[in-house]
C-alpha cells in the first residue's frame, strides 16, 4: 500500500511529464508511469517501504484520476499561481516547482480533502527532494499567501 505522500510524488511526476510533452499525450503517459510504476515501484519510489505487489488498481486510479483533473485546472491553476508568486511570471518558475506548485495549488483550491496546511507540507517536501535548496522557501512564501487569503 503507497503512502500519501508516495501517490503526491506520483502525481507530481506525471504532471511534471506533461511540461515536456504537451497536453494531448498525458493520457498515454499517466498510464505508462503507471505500468511502470506497477512493474518497479522500487525504481519510481527508492526509499518506499511498499510491498514488491506494487500498485494497487484503486491507487492507480486515484493518481491517474487526480493527475487528470489537476492537468483539466492547469489554467486557472496558473493564474492563481501568477496572483500569489508576486514578481514571478509563470513562465520563469522552474519545471519541478511550477509541477509542484500546479499539484499544491489544485489541493489547496478544489480538493476539499487535504487541508491547506497538508498541501504545503507536502510540497515543500517534494521541493526538498527535487529542487534546489532555494525552492522550498519560495513554495513555501507562494502556497502560504493562497491558504492564508
Amino acid at each position: 500500500m503507497m503512502t500519501r505522500h508516495e501517490i503526491r510524488d506520483s502525481i507530481f511526476r506525471i504532471i511534471f511529464r506533461e511540461q515536456f510533452v504537451g497536453k494531448d499525450n498525458m493520457e498515454l503517459q499517466a498510464g505508462d508511469y503507471i505500468e511502470s510504476l506497477k512493474e518497479e515501484p522500487s525504481t519510481y519510489l527508492p526509499k518506499s517501504k511498499m510491498k514488491e505487489d506494487g500498485v494497487s488498481a484503486e491507487e492507480a486510479a486515484y493518481i491517474s484520476g487526480k493527475a487528470s483533473k489537476i492537468l483539466a485546472a492547469t489554467d486557472d491553476i496558473d493564474k492563481i499561481l501568477a496572483e500569489a508568486s508576486k514578481g514571478w511570471d509563470v513562465s520563469r518558475i522552474g519545471k519541478a516547482e511550477l509541477a509542484i506548485l500546479r499539484v499544491a495549488v489544485y489541493e489547496i483550491k478544489y480538493d476539499d480533502e487535504v487541508p491547506g496546511k497538508v498541501a504545503v507540507n507536502e510540497a515543500i517536501e517534494l521541493a526538498k527532494a527535487y529542487c534546489d535548496e532555494k525552492a522550498p522557501a519560495f513554495i513555501n512564501g507562494v502556497l502560504s499567501s493562497l491558504i492564508e487569503a
